[in-house]
């Protein structure tokens, strides 16, 4: 579960988080949000990357600020980005020993590599270079590389921006088992709403930094004020 309360980004005269509490709880979450409405600011918070001006935020009870961005991910924090961090002159494998490397003692690594490939059905492309992947191994990768260890909270930022429905199906379903499977609560950015309407059963909105619903995503998703914000109608 996800806590937050009173957070404030302030970049200068900007607030790209004002003020936002909420408490997002589902297995897989959805947050989204007309561009600019302070999606990817509020995961850099998580992630450590930005430094809230103020409030507080709480992975399952704990003080997620208290720690620096390595201390969060040694305690299960995951995290994809919007451009994929493949390395291009490393393995597959590789990429995913990078991360390894921080988070599994070191005769674990070797399995903790093996099962994250093997649960995004990369196993036959472990020895290939980064530079040589097409956009859905490289998308399958980043996703691969959340899954490294013992992850306790998987951020994933556009996931399956590019792909083609097919794709999209397929890494929808390897998300969706995330939570069964690895015990890891999923919070998820898309601008596609199917795609939101189809993995998330809790969604947020931010606009302009703030909190414009929260809820089931069915019911988020009929909101008029969500519809005018999110979706341009009137």
């Amino acid at each position: 579960m996800i806590a937050i309360e009173n957070l404030v980004v302030q970049f200068g005269g900007v607030r790209p988080i004002d003020n936002l509490t909420a408490t997002i709880s589902a297995p897989v979450s959805g947050l989204i949000g007309p561009n600019g409405a302070g999606k990817t600011t509020l995961l850099n918070v998580l992630s450590g990357f930005v430094s809230p001006a103020a409030g507080k935020v709480a992975v399952d009870g704990r003080d997620l600020l208290a720690l620096h961005p390595l201390g969060r991910v040694k305690s299960g924090l995951r995290r994809s980005f919007q451009t994929e961090q493949v390395v291009e002159d490393l393995t597959v494998a590789g990429n995913l020993f990078a991360i390894a490397d921080h988070v599994v003692a070191p005769s674990e690594r070797a399995a903790a590599v093996d099962a994250a490939l093997a649960f995004t059905n990369l196993r036959g492309a472990a020895h290939m270079l980064g530079r040589a992947l097409n956009l859905f191994q490289r998308r399958l990768v980043e996703l691969s590389k959340c899954l490294i260890g013992q992850p306790r909270l998987v951020l994933l930022d556009e996931p399956a921006a590019g792909l083609t429905n097919e794709e999209s199906a397929t890494l929808r379903e390897m998300i969706l088992r995330i939570p069964g499977e690895l015990g890891a609560q999923v919070l998820l950015i898309d601008h596609d709403v199917e795609l939101i309407r189809s993995m998330c059963t809790e969604t947020l909105v931010l606009d302009y930094g703030r909190m414009l619903a929260l809820g089931p995503t069915e019911e988020v998703l009929a909101s008029p004020d969500v519809r005018r914000a999110y979706l341009g109608e009137f």
